[in-house]
């Protein structure tokens, strides 16, 4: 099993991820929001780049039920529906819904998974259900969304638990492993998943600075979805069976 690890979506080259299972991780918030709103019923997400490129995909898609998601500097972009927070994706709000979704650094992370042959979205809020959706691939890869081409610190723990989850269940023989795949291990050995945890990260101040680091709560709650995102043609919907 081979096992790559990017800190950021410009570290990410297409033709490393062809032929690769790829998980996207941005746990502070798009991913996060991702598995919030399809476990409360939305049909699909549809992530780009840029607000422009939603605001136009939406139109297509037709906005009677359409829903633009996104934001820039961490508040909800002018003239969208919804921000970047987990709580607004409510069943009242998402059920039934299509949302085209543009983030500073999530949506940016998926796009650069697109070529993978898989791709997997998850946060904390989904991730034993991600860890067991990965039982039997070969070969993985591990996109961190970070923050601003940036190292992520949430994102790291997420993802070095997730991989410590895999290597378990396979043993950890044979396994090929970069550098950055090291050293999340590290991470997820010590530090926990929780909201204390995300507050201390510079992720978790900045909301605190923008006076949404009530966002945490939800960004912290483990296994609290059951749930597989995968995205197919740049389309994010659930996994059958999930």
């Amino acid at each position: 099993m081979t096992v790559e690890v990017f800190f950021s979506p410009s570290a990410v080259d297409e033709i490393v991820m062809e032929g690769r299972t790829a998980v996207v991780i941005d746990v502070i918030r798009a991913t996060s929001c991702i598995a919030e709103a399809l476990a409360n019923g939305a049909r699909g997400i549809f992530p780009t780049a840029l607000p422009e490129e939603a605001v136009k995909l939406a139109s297509s898609l037709g906005r009677e039920d359409t829903l633009l998601c996104g934001e820039r500097k961490g508040l909800k972009i002018e003239g969208f529906d919804l921000g970047n927070s987990p709580g607004e994706y409510t069943a009242a709000v998402v059920e039934g819904k299509q949302l085209v979704m543009s983030t500073t650094n999530g949506t940016r992370a998926l796009l650069a998974a697109e070529h993978a042959e898989t791709v997997l979205v998850a946060a904390l809020l989904n991730l034993s259900a991600v860890v067991e959706e990965l039982k039997g691939v070969e070969n993985l890869a591990v996109v961190c969304a970070g923050r601003e081409d940036r190292f992520s610190l949430p994102d790291a723990l997420c993802a070095g638990l997730l991989i410590r989850r895999v290597l378990g269940a396979t043993g950890g023989d044979g396994v090929e492993m970069n550098d950055a795949g090291r050293i999340v291990l590290d991470v997820a050995e010590k530090y926990k998943p929780d909201v204390a945890f995300l507050k201390s990260t510079k992720g978790g101040q900045a909301l605190g600075e923008i006076g949404m680091d009530g966002d945490l709560a939800f960004c912290a709650s483990v296994d609290r979805h059951a749930i597989v995102p995968v995205m197919r043609e740049r389309r994010i919907g659930l996994k059958e069976g999930t």
